[in-house]
């Protein structure tokens, strides 16, 4: 990890422009990448920040690839997201959780080197009754050969060949959560400035937590090792004295943001109803290898219960996968439930 001389009130574009430095070949590419990230989710908050007062609560008529209603401001963060970024000549394909396809750069602008995931508006049917909601990105170097466009094989890497990650959370107020290998800093905006200020650096989560993070309303639907693990969860730390306290949100950005800074455990695993076809949630190219990079460079663990996320060779755009992450200690032991040696 490169030190980097932070200090209370530095601006993500002052940081990401300090880690430039660390790099004598860079061309200021990835900078202007990360200045047109903070940019558009600037303007997503700006609007998730209306709602109530303008015409973008509620449905927008259509479902996405995966059979979700979309909200009209789901439509607005893929809008800004794809044509802000899209445009600014460092990248070569995007994809997005609300796009059947790969999305091409627009015709008429320079190609780069960089792949761009995102779930642009994560918690949507949160968003109506004014929950915290998120947006969620990715970055890959292209792996295709060649300067045009980008392929399906640049989209469909790993999660371990990840170079940076983030969220932002739109809630009591708007966080961006960033890595890019060089540990993890939290950048809180403030409105009368327009500026992401340092106001978290490098996040560290606790080995061990108090906290667990699962929809318990879904208990029918688990297997047996994750009902096992809760059982244990409940029984074992009350009587060590040492309770867990169950935290659910509902909106994945939220659930991690706290797991996150407090530690503990976030777990949604498979529907298990039918055990010949477990059925997974979360996608693992837009949520659990953005999300995994984040938790590991803070120190946690990110798992399907069975393997770690970030190994997992992605076999399509919109593949889903279990995904248990947190506390490294707190993960570890959940594995040992679902290995059958607890």
């Amino acid at each position: 990890m490169r030190p980097i001389q932070t200090y209370k009130l530095m601006t993500l574009n002052r940081y990401v422009a300090e880690e430039q430095r660390w790099h004598p070949e860079a061309t200021g590419t990835f900078t202007r990448m990360m200045w047109d990230i903070s940019l558009a989710t600037k303007m997503i908050a700006r609007e998730v920040n209306k709602a109530g007062l303008a015409d973008i609560l509620g449905d927008a008529g259509i479902e996405n690839v995966s059979g979700d209603r979309v909200q009209k401001l789901d439509a607005y963060a893929q809008a800004r997201i794809s044509r802000t970024l899209g445009r600014g000549g460092y990248l070569c394909l995007m994809a997005s959780e609300e796009q059947p396809e790969p999305t091409p750069v627009p015709e008429g602008y320079p190609r780069g080197p960089y792949v761009l995931v995102f779930d642009p508006l994560d918690g949507s049917s949160n968003i109506d009754v004014n929950v915290s909601i998120g947006t969620i990105f990715g970055i890959y170097r292209r792996v295709s050969a060649g300067e045009g466009d980008g392929t399906l094989e640049d989209v469909l890497q790993p999660g371990s060949q990840l170079i940076a990650a983030g969220y932002v959370i739109y809630g009591s107020s708007t966080m961006l959560v960033y890595t890019s290998g060089n540990g993890v800093h939290g950048f809180t905006l403030d409105p009368s400035l327009g500026e992401y200020l340092l106001s978290h650096p490098d996040i560290r989560i606790p080995e061990r937590g108090t906290t667990y993070s699962i929809n318990e309303g879904y208990a029918g639907r688990w297997d047996e090792p994750t009902r096992r693990y809760l059982s244990w969860l409940k029984q074992e730390d009350a009587a060590s004295g040492r309770p867990y306290k169950h935290r659910y949100v509902g909106t994945l950005v939220a659930d991690v943001h706290r797991t996150l800074l407090t530690g503990g455990i976030f777990l949604y695993p498979s529907d298990a109803r039918d055990p010949a076809r477990p059925k997974p949630k979360l996608r693992l190219v837009y949520e659990a290898n953005p999300m995994g990079f984040i938790i590991e460079q803070a120190g946690g663990r990110a798992s399907t219960g069975r393997e770690r996320i970030l190994e997992l060779q992605p076999a399509g755009l919109h593949q889903r996968v279990p995904l248990v992450l947190g506390s490294r200690r707190e993960v570890e032991l959940y594995e040992e439930f679902v290995a059958g040696a607890r």
